[in-house]
């Protein structure tokens, strides 16, 4: 476990506690969700995942396997944001977050691999 993946960890988990729970009930949520033409269900069920990684990240500094697992519900979320994007011809301003998302979530990957190798 490097500085580096700690931080990232850290940014990335107090970031995803944020954005899954803003998905419980913020109206900015609820509006864009039904723009994206998907149903609530499918909004809380991308809070759950985004909180659930948000947890695999924080224990994942002392545990490399939940730190993989966690990276791994960051990058499944983001390529499906970026989908989601492009799918609704959203201006490519929008997919910067879920881009340097995506990455940092790679990165987190790639520094604690060899948990499970």
């Amino acid at each position: 476990m490097t500085i580096v993946s700690i931080v990232l960890q850290i940014l990335l988990g107090l970031g995803f506690i944020m954005f899954g729970s803003m998905k419980f009930g913020s109206k900015q949520m609820v509006d864009e969700f039904q723009r994206y033409g998907y149903g609530s269900g499918f909004r809380l069920f991308t809070g759950l995942v985004e909180m659930i990684a948000a947890v695999l990240l924080l224990w994942g500094i002392w545990n490399g396997v939940a730190a993989v697992a966690g990276s791994l519900l960051v990058i499944g979320t983001m390529l499906g944001g970026i989908l989601t994007h492009i799918k609704i011809k959203d201006p490519g301003s929008k997919l910067g977050m879920p881009i340097i998302l995506l990455v940092l979530g790679i990165v987190v990957l790639l520094l604690n691999i060899n948990a499970v190798i």
